[in-house]
């Protein structure tokens, strides 16, 4: 699965909007975010170790949480297999939002993300708003621009 979303993350960049049915509810794990998040948007990252661009976006996501904290919760979902390589990797890219760790991949599963990082924006309710495959910082607008729209 690593070299899949590996290639796929330096192949594809896209966003999306899209909307949930009642077959797409958040795997268990998420739904107690959504719970905990009290009725606000949960902004999810899927990062792993090795994907470069996950790194570039640490610092954006940091920023998010101290911009938007009280009133958009953001959550990192790492996919490696080993913990000792997401520990590593925190070591140098250290996160202040929560994270969760997905070693089978089935979070990731679950929303058939095409790449590294993906994120998606959660409605209270579970419901994907808007989804986006890979990170770039010219896109960083964009990334935002879901984010208010979430809140409002």
């Amino acid at each position: 699965m690593r070299a899949w979303l590996l290639l796929a993350s330096v192949l594809f960049t896209t966003t999306t909007t899209t909307t949930a049915t009642a077959a797409d509810r958040p795997p268990a794990a998420l739904q107690a975010v959504l719970q905990a998040a009290e009725g606000r948007p949960v902004y999810v990252d899927f990062w792993a170790s090795w994907c470069v661009p996950c790194a570039l976006s640490f610092p954006w996501l940091n920023s998010v949480l101290h911009r938007y904290g009280g009133e958009v919760v953001v959550v990192g979902v790492n996919v490696d297999e080993k913990r000792s390589d997401a520990d590593r990797f925190l070591m140098r890219h250290p996160a202040e939002f929560e994270l969760m760790f997905d070693p089978a991949g089935e979070i990731a599963a679950h929303y058939r993300l095409q790449g590294m990082p993906s994120a998606l924006l959660l409605s209270a309710n579970g419901e994907v708003l808007w989804q986006h495959s890979g990170f770039r910082k010219d896109e960083i607008p964009d990334y935002e621009a879901a984010i208010l729209s979430a809140l409002k």
